[in-house]
């Protein structure tokens, strides 16, 4: 076992990461095994392709990411955003569009985000897909630049203010479909970190949300800053979809979920074949 081993740590800028690593990052919780070397807030989908290159050694991603980097990273079962009722939507405008939604240029948040998986899923035929930021697809079909997308994060609370409206809830309709909650993103590790270190590091995030549901207001600073101009009954409604009992542990019906979205996925051809958790 290597003592007070450097590590680097990836999540996204949204207010349901601050919220969870808020009292991790800023030494709440302490780490006895290793230390945070270094802390990179990133969009999702670039901290999916830095998983695809090994960048960091702990990381978010979507769950998509992970079924493609699962030899080299390790899932942890604590800081995952899985559950009900919060999946990604596919909206649209009113404008003028082909009748074969197969025609539709389709916008989505990232190539390897779960909300791209998603689609795949629900609507095989769509091939026309408009990778973007997702910040910005709103505003892509507000502008008739798309004819569809899919969003995600604090877009589900404001589409409608853009004159959009949802054309299927995708996570609802994995729910009906599997009967099962929808894995959207998840903290992996490397697996070159020994096993020991994984779990101190899982019993680190869950210790930092206990923090965090301790502390409520203390780290309404940390959230407001990195969520920039999102209202605060916004970002508050951001962490109550988003941050629940799944993100303490996965537990047998959360890793179920995440193994039948891996299978759907290689069933797919989207994963190579035996996709699973090892």
């Amino acid at each position: 076992m290597v003592e007070n081993m450097a590590l680097t740590l990836g999540f996204s800028p949204c207010p349901n990461d601050t919220y969870i690593f808020n009292a991790l990052v800023h030494g709440k919780v302490a780490l006895s095994q290793c230390s945070l070397a270094h802390v990179q807030l990133e969009d999702v989908e670039t901290l999916n392709e830095w998983a695809l290159q090994g960048r960091l050694d702990i990381t978010k991603l979507s769950f998509h990411a992970f079924g493609h980097v699962q030899d080299h990273y390790a899932l942890l079962q604590a800081g995952a955003a899985l559950g009900r009722g919060c999946g990604p939507l596919l909206v649209t405008g009113n404008g003028n569009k082909p009748a074969d939604m197969a025609e539709w240029k389709i916008a989505i948040p990232g190539t390897y985000t779960t909300a791209a998986l998603l689609l795949r899923l629900y609507q095989p035929a769509c091939r026309q897909l408009v990778v973007m930021r997702f910040d910005r697809i709103l505003e892509a079909l507000a502008k008739g630049t798309v004819d569809g997308g899919v969003i995600i994060h604090e877009s589900r609370f404001t589409y409608r203010q853009w004159g959009l409206h949802c054309l299927q809830d995708l996570g609802e309709w994995w729910e009906q479909t599997t009967g099962l909650p929808i894995p959207l993103g998840c903290i992996a590790a490397k697996k070159t970190l020994a096993p020991g270190l994984r779990e101190e590091i899982d019993q680190a995030i869950i210790a930092s949300i206990r923090w965090a549901e301790v502390h409520p207001a203390e780290g309404w600073d940390y959230i407001r800053t990195h969520a920039q101009e999102m209202a605060p009954q916004v970002m508050r409604s951001h962490i109550e979809l988003y941050v629940n009992e799944y993100s303490k542990g996965l537990g047998d019906e959360g890793l179920h979920a995440v193994r039948e979205l891996l299978r759907r996925g290689a069933e797919a051809g989207l994963f190579p074949r035996g996709t699973g958790l090892l």
